[in-house]
């Protein structure tokens, strides 16, 4: 081999060496070391590559001597979470833009941290992908994991792949903590040349595996309460039921107008409520009535502040976490029948074709004559026979009517099944079912869009000298092109076309495609691929529509007893009703982006429950073998959900011994290297149950 032929080939074993390598700094020394050159000569044709790749610009100098990759995409700074499967993900405070974070690229980062990343490679499919080079801000959000005591230390085993370390606790720092039991723990420091964090017990949570225990632990994992503080629950018990006079004469009344609530079977807080009466010429006068939370919580009360903190009741498989005690949300907001109750209300007057006439906000006081379960309502409106018949059809034709003006201004009509559980005397999951959509739910939900979309239109579109006034909106982003088109690809794989020509066609075609597997195994896998293309709704004082729903004006109002910014709405549209000035949009705008991500927490959590809950049943099915369908894929594993209950779990590409498997990202398929036997997501396979962590929440398959 010529010497320049030599020279060739170390400078691309080098090249090679920093692609895969691409947060590390080195030097000649280190780098021949990592790729074991020993021969002091070839050494120093590793110092004369690493000369050339500074000077292609393929590398930089990091200090004298030190080298790394260059980066031609350059610095982020964020905070990170790191997902189910390790992966971190970044939120560039600046741009926007979300970077991914192997776990090798970690560099002792942990949730919640505020960390400095560099950018080092931009995918075909537009992912970002960096490594953390410092953690600017360490998080002190409580870590939850099982206590496991040796000789002379602990430490704290993490529960999930989001936290990558254990943390070493030494034994003063245990506070009566025993073996085996669940505890939350804070970061007291970390030592340079040290693997693990060091921490202290904060809160001991139970014996790990007790379903208390585990409920608690998920709640204390997204840094959520599970009770309340003493001096809430005081306030809240203080609070008078009892309606004044005076309040009922500053009100309109509804108490003698057929009026109802339709809810969940094992629902507490009814904080809508339907009426509905016939009116002269073939008119009808529907009210949508919403708890008048705000008259019982002051702006600035120590409950309003706890509200505030909390943003969203939290609905876990086996409770409700609420946002306002329980004297509050389930006794004097809620709205319960034969009782008289305070609402915010919103009145229309429609023809029999629902074209609105006429429209009113305010106040009121109304008397619910009725409680129904949605499956209660749902029996009426098949055979319309029962109290209240003659309303609940009526209202369920002019939903219909609502429903289908959305799908063609272009709304989609996504309709997510939820996984539920029948759970013992200990909360152990005995079976698992799935809760539909019905008649009586879309019912409910048109009505409560309408008044949404009014309410915002009432403020949005009024205009003083020129100015709306600060609001908070719910809003809807329309989706990135690139992960549209991702989505295309995916579903042309299942027969479905979606055309991305125009907003009408996308919301046309994808709808035709949900139509098309509602009753179908695969309908879950495909519906997750649809949502992830499309942007998260969130709150915020900056209106640009809600592209989902297809509305040009949206925002939350009904439901104040579980949402805060419902609450905020209630009391800006009191003081707008008044003509009072604006708020601070810069307050508000604080609010919406605190409550979008406690919304998201709470989802989390949700989520966290739900997942642990499928995990427990499965786990005296080891052995036992199930159908799935393939719902991700990773570098590490084929991740599979059970068609007839909906667990997830992964194969390990190392478990998959007939051949050498690849992941290949820009093509979203698994591979074998001899075979070219292909995996991609969608496809169904046979599973078989290999190995079940509770603790981590994490299922292992082998494919059959």
């Amino acid at each position: 081999m010529s010497k320049k032929a030599k020279n060739t080939n170390i400078v691309n074993i080098v090249k090679g060496f920093f692609l895969n390598n691409p947060a590390r700094s080195l030097n000649y020394k280190q780098v021949s070391k990592q790729l074991q050159i020993t021969n002091v000569s070839e050494k120093y044709e590793v110092l004369y590559a690493l000369e050339i790749l500074l000077k292609e610009g393929f590398l930089e100098e990091t200090s004298r001597g030190k080298y790394r990759l260059y980066s031609t995409t350059g610095i982020a700074v964020g905070y990170i979470n790191i997902n189910a499967h390790g992966v971190g993900i970044v939120k560039d405070e600046k741009t926007g833009k979300e970077i991914q974070i192997y776990p090798r690229y970690l560099n002792k980062a942990l949730p919640g941290d505020k960390v400095k990343i560099r950018i080092f490679a931009q995918k075909k499919t537009g992912f970002l992908e960096g490594s953390v080079l410092d953690v600017l801000e360490r998080s002190q959000k409580p870590i939850v994991g099982t206590i496991e005591i040796l000789h002379s230390y602990a430490f704290l085993v993490t529960d999930a792949r989001i936290y990558p370390y254990d943390i070493f606790i030494p034994l003063e720092y245990l506070h009566n903590a025993k073996n085996g039991q669940k505890a939350t723990v804070r970061i007291v420091e970390w030592p340079e040349r040290s693997k693990n964090p060091v921490g202290e017990v904060i809160e001991i949570l139970g014996k790990a595996g007790e379903h208390q225990t585990e409920m608690h632990a998920i709640l204390a994992e997204f840094n959520l309460p599970y009770k309340f503080p003493d001096e809430v629950e005081k306030y809240a018990n203080s609070i008078s039921e009892v309606i004044s006079d005076e309040e009922y004469r500053k009100r309109r009344d509804f108490r003698n107008i057929p009026t109802f609530t339709i809810d969940p079977e094992d629902a507490k807080d009814f904080d809508d409520a339907l009426s509905i009466q016939q009116l002269e010429d073939n008119l009808w006068e529907i009210g949508v009535h919403i708890a008048d939370v705000s008259f019982y919580v002051p702006e600035n009360s120590i409950l309003d502040k706890e509200a505030y903190k909390r943003a969203t009741s939290v609905y876990l498989v086996d409770r409700v976490v609420p946002m306002l005690p329980e004297k509050l949300s389930n006794v004097i907001c809620s709205l319960r029948p034969n009782e008289d109750k305070l609402c915010f209300s919103t009145v229309f007057v429609v023809d029999e074709q629902m074209n609105i006439k006429s429209e009113w906000i305010g106040k009121t006081v109304i008397n619910s004559k009725k409680r129904f379960s949605y499956e209660e309502a749902q029996h009426i409106i098949d055979t319309k026979q029962g109290d209240f018949a003659f309303e609940l059809v009526k209202l369920n034709e002019f939903a219909k009517i609502l429903r289908n003006q959305r799908m063609q201004k272009g709304a989609l009509a996504f309709d997510k099944i939820e996984v539920k559980f029948r759970l013992d005397e200990k909360g152990k999951p005995v079976s698992v079912y799935f809760k539909e959509t019905k008649e009586s739910n879309n019912l409910i939900e048109e009505f409560m869009l309408l008044a949404n979309r009014k309410i915002a239109e009432y403020v949005g579109k009024r205009k003083t000298q020129q100015k709306t006034k600060a609001f908070v909106y719910r809003i809807h982003d329309k989706p990135d092109p690139e992960k549209l088109r991702q989505f295309k690809l995916f579903a042309k794989q299942w027969g479905f076309e979606i055309s991305l020509r125009s907003q009408q066609q996308i919301s046309e075609s994808i709808n035709k495609m949900l139509d098309g597997i509602r009753y179908k195994p695969e309908r879950d896998i495909i519906e997750n691929m649809a949502i992830r293309s499309m942007a998260k709704a969130v709150y915020s004082t900056k209106n640009i529509g809600h592209y989902g729903l297809a509305f040009d004006y949206y925002t939350h109002f009904t439901s104040p007893i579980r949402r805060y910014p419902d609450l905020i709405v209630h009391r800006l549209l009191d003081k707008y009703l008044r003509n009072e000035k604006s708020v601070s949009t810069d307050d508000l705008e604080i609010k919406c982006k605190h409550s979008s991500e406690m919304e998201q927490l709470a989802s989390d959590a949700e989520r966290a429950s739900i997942k642990y809950k499928q995990i427990e049943f499965m786990s005296d099915k080891i052995g036992q073998i199930f159908e799935g369908f393939i719902a991700s894929l990773t570098e590490w594993g084929i991740y599979v959900q059970i068609i007839e209950n909906k667990a997830e779990g992964m194969i390990s590409l190392r478990d998959m011994d007939d051949d050498f498997y690849i992941f290949d990202e820009e093509k979203m398929e698994v591979y074998g290297k001899r075979t070219r036997k292909r995996f991609r997501i969608g496809d169904k396979l046979k599973v078989i149950v290999h190995k079940i962590n509770l603790e981590k929440r994490h299922l292992d398959f082998k494919m059959v």
